[in-house]
C-alpha cells in the first residue's frame, strides 16, 4: 500500500463529518500538491512525497500516545478516532503548495553540475499552525482541541510567544499529545536525509 493510499484509507475511515470529503478530493486534486510534496526544504521529510508520510508518522505517533495506560488512566486524556485522525493527517495542510523544485549549481568532482533543490514559495503567508487551522477550516468544522492541537503543534520550537504556548498545552492535551507525536516523527523516525 502506498502512503497515499494509506492515508486516504485513514482519512476515510475516521473522518466522517461533513466536509471531510470535500476537503479530501481538494488533497487529491492536480491544484494540491499534498500527495507529492516535501515535508521541509532539508530537514525531516525532504523528498518527494515527505508531507504525506510525515502525517501518517505523526498519526503513527500520536496513536501511540495516546494509547499508553498512563495517558488514559493516570491523566484521564482521551480522544476519538475521528479527532485523532484529523489532529495528525491535517497538522501540516499549510505546506500544500507551499514548496517548489528549484535548481543550484554544486561542484562534484570538480565539474559544476545544476541540481534541483526544494524552496519555499509560499503563496498564502498566514503562519505555520494557524495556516492549517484555517485551510480546514474552510472545509468542515473542527473542534476547538483540534483547532488547538492543529494551531500549535509546534509547541516551543515555533516563533509563537511561550506563554500562549505554555497555556495552550496544558488547556489541550491534544496539543501537548500532538507536538510530541510530531517531534518524535520529525527526529527519531525521519530526520534529515544526512541522518536517516
Amino acid at each position: 500500500m502506498t502512503d497515499k493510499e494509506r492515508f486516504i484509507q485513514i482519512y476515510n475511515d475516521k473522518i466522517h463529518r461533513d466536509g471531510a470529503q470535500a476537503l479530501l478530493a481538494y488533497l487529491c486534486s492536480e491544484s494540491c500538491d499534498f500527495f507529492i510534496a516535501p515535508a521541509s526544504t532539508r530537514y525531516h521529510g525532504a523528498e518527494m512525497g515527505g508531507l504525506c508520510r510525515h502525517s501518517l508518522n505523526v498519526y503513527d505517533c500520536l496513536c501511540d500516545f495516546l494509547s499508553r495506560r498512563r495517558v488514559k488512566e493516570e491523566y484521564g486524556i482521551s480522544y476519538s478516532d475521528e479527532s485523532i485522525a484529523i489532529s495528525a493527517l491535517l497538522h501540516d495542510l499549510c505546506k500544500t503548495n507551499f514548496y517548489r523544485v528549484d535548481s543550484r549549481n554544486v561542484k562534484k568532482n570538480g565539474v559544476w553540475e545544476s541540481v534541483p533543490y526544494y524552496t519555499i514559495d509560499d503563496q498564502l503567508p498566514y503562519g505555520h499552525g494557524e495556516k492549517s487551522v484555517y485551510i480546514a477550516s474552510g472545509y468542515m468544522k473542527l473542534t476547538r482541541d483540534e483547532a488547538f492541537a492543529i494551531r500549535y503543534h509546534m509547541g516551543f520550537s515555533g516563533p509563537e510567544d511561550n506563554n500562549n504556548v505554555g497555556k495552550a498545552l496544558e488547556m489541550f492535551p491534544l496539543a501537548f499529545a500532538l507536538y510530541v507525536a510530531d517531534m518524535e516523527a520529525a527526529y527519531y523516525l525521519e530526520g534529515s536525509p544526512e541522518k536517516v
